[in-house]
């Protein structure tokens, strides 16, 4: 029976309908554990951290992974092979570990060491079980790859080059490529944190032919990683091929991207989040109680005293519905109040998917008339100049005028793909790229300066994103400002980058422009928000503005098996 409800509650977790097998999960565990099924409860509680897990909510999925790792050691010391396997223990100890190392990369955590620490605690006991089958190997094979990347993290690079040829070691033996291209990917990383850029490249090139043919979920992602580090070390070496291995890992992240928006968009039918879930799921039960204990009480007195205290029964169950109605009231603003957070964060993300979405297919468009249709009209040209030369009088005028039409689009095309995406940014950095904007939307009425101080290039999508925020903020001015200066300044402290623009115009009211809707400073506070910086806004009617942002720098991201 229990085996039964456990299969239709992993059912619903591989079918991504995670609130409904949270609450069996909870109503299944409390069966086993009445029972004092341990062996369950065990099997249970793992799969309870695993959702919470793949839902992010990772300090729930630790309180749990840790619960389920007690059941696994109290069947150690009862010596129950039931439970007790090293297989068992292994996969607790490494999930434990990878969320200590998932919270560690938390920016918003303020104990990154201390979860480090812990990280390598749980890893380091992987290390110490004996090698007994695959299924034990494969678990140490990850164990050494996080052990790698966190002493890569922490510059101590002769260990992280020994764990991560451990782990390399093992995939060799059971020939996963997959695993093997993960290794070797973060082997790369370990010679490009040393700056070592020739060897970093030799291994992302390995790691790449490992598996090029392989066009599951799992490969694709490490290709997008191998890809980007890769133009990050072709980069470094002044080898221009860096922007088409770029281009390549732009488009396995999309194909990443594709299928976690699709999930974004599940995530969104749910009502409200899991805990809500479970906490209304308590209160229901506890309102039934309350309800049935009223009863009886009321029974029971009625029985007793049926006609001297019947008045005192009524208005003490009055009394009590009303504080009831006032708990029910309590519990539907709290719900509700989960759903408005809910909703206001997935907004958010579906709004930056959006722009995400819109800013890919304005570089693919632009990408497209420069080098295509470009190169077309020019060789079109490039044959009726040809075809002059063949008439021995003179030229018909009708080729003088096509020559002129095609000229004319060759014109326009250049200054369509130019307004797209600027090829001024994608060249040379954003450097360059403000002060072209500057340059290009200066005239007699409005004259913009730029500031530009200790500009480096970046990661190009954090580019990108960086060019767009300004390029709006520009057009608000030049619709909306009537401002006769307007001043960029922008620098790099401390890996972030300050950005200030300000305008001597006639300013607004913020409180009508938050509220409304369509691109502009709402989408701009969205982008900000999901690039993890700040945003502030400087200004009265008839007193100019000032916008202050700060962006985190987004440097190269690597892949790192967790």
């Amino acid at each position: 029976m229990i085996k039964i409800k456990y299969d239709i509650i992993v059912k619903l977790y591989k079918g991504e309908d995670y609130d409904e097998a949270l609450e069996k999960a909870f109503e299944l565990f409390n069966l086993c554990k009445n029972k004092n099924d341990k062996f369950w409860s065990q099997k249970i509680l793992f799969l309870i951290a695993d959702i919470y897990d793949k839902t992010r909510k990772y300090k729930n999925s630790l309180e749990y992974y840790k619960k389920s790792l007690e059941v696994v050691e109290f069947y150690v010391e009862d010596k129950n092979d039931l439970i007790s396997s090293d297989s068992n223990l292994g996969l607790a100890f490494l999930k434990i570990g990878s969320l200590y190392q998932k919270l560690s990369v938390a920016k918003e955590e303020k104990n990154k060491f201390k979860y480090l620490d812990s990280a390598k605690y749980y890893y380091e006991k992987i290390e110490n079980l004996p090698q007994l089958n695959n299924e034990i190997e494969t678990i140490k094979a990850k164990a050494f790859n996080n052990l790698s990347a966190i002493y890569e993290r922490d510059s101590v690079f002769d260990k992280a080059e020994s764990y991560i040829k451990k782990s390399i070691r093992i995939h060799e033996k059971y020939n996963n490529k997959i695993g093997l291209a993960f290794a070797t990917n973060n082997l790369g990383n370990i010679f490009l944190s040393q700056k070592n850029y020739k060897k970093s490249k030799d291994f992302y090139l390995e790691g790449i032919n490992l598996i090029k043919d392989d066009n599951s979920t799992e490969a694709i992602r490490v290709k997008a990683g191998l890809y980007t580090n890769l133009a990050w070390a072709m980069r470094n070496l002044k080898d221009f091929k860096a922007y088409d291995f770029q281009e390549m890992s732009y488009e396995f992240q999309d194909n990443i991207r594709d299928k976690e928006f699709r999930g974004i968009i599940d995530e969104l039918s749910s009502k409200f989040d899991f805990d809500a879930q479970k906490e209304r799921f308590q209160r229901q039960e506890e309102v039934k109680l309350l309800k049935e204990k009223d009863k009886v009480n009321t029974i029971v007195v009625i029985s007793v005293l049926i006609l001297i205290f019947l008045l005192i029964i009524i208005t003490y169950y009055s009394l009590r519905q009303k504080d009831l109605q006032i708990k029910l009231s309590k519990t539907e603003l709290l719900q509700s109040q989960n759903l408005d957070k809910l909703k206001s964060e997935s907004q958010v993300r579906i709004l930056n998917a959006a722009i995400d979405g819109k800013e890919s297919e304005r570089k693919e468009i632009a990408e497209t008339l420069h080098d295509n249709v470009s190169a077309l009209l020019s060789s079109a040209n490039l044959h009726l100049q040809a075809s002059r030369g063949q008439f021995n009088g003179k030229v018909p005028i009708e080729i003088d005028k096509t020559q002129k039409i095609i000229n004319e689009a060759a014109t326009k095309i250049r200054s369509l793909s130019h307004s797209l995406m600027s090829s001024v940014l994608l060249k040379f950095g954003l450097n360059f790229a403000i002060k072209d904007i500057a340059e290009k939307y200066s005239n007699s009425e409005l004259s913009i300066d730029t500031q530009i101080e200790g500009l480096r290039r970046y990661e190009q999508n954090f580019e990108i994103k960086t060019y767009n925020i300004i390029q709006e903020f520009i057009n608000n001015i030049l619709k909306h400002s009537e401002a006769n200066n307007a001043f960029i300044k922008l620098r790099e402290i401390e890996n972030t980058l300050v950005l200030e623009i300000s305008d001597d115009g006639i300013g607004f009211n913020k409180n009508t422009i938050t509220a409304r809707e369509g691109i502009g400073i709402n989408q701009i506070d969205a982008r900000i928000q999901m690039m993890k910086g700040k945003f502030k806004i400087i200004t009265s009617k008839g007193n100019g503005t000032i916008i202050k942002v700060e962006l985190p720098i987004q440097e190269r991201e690597t892949i790192n098996l967790l």
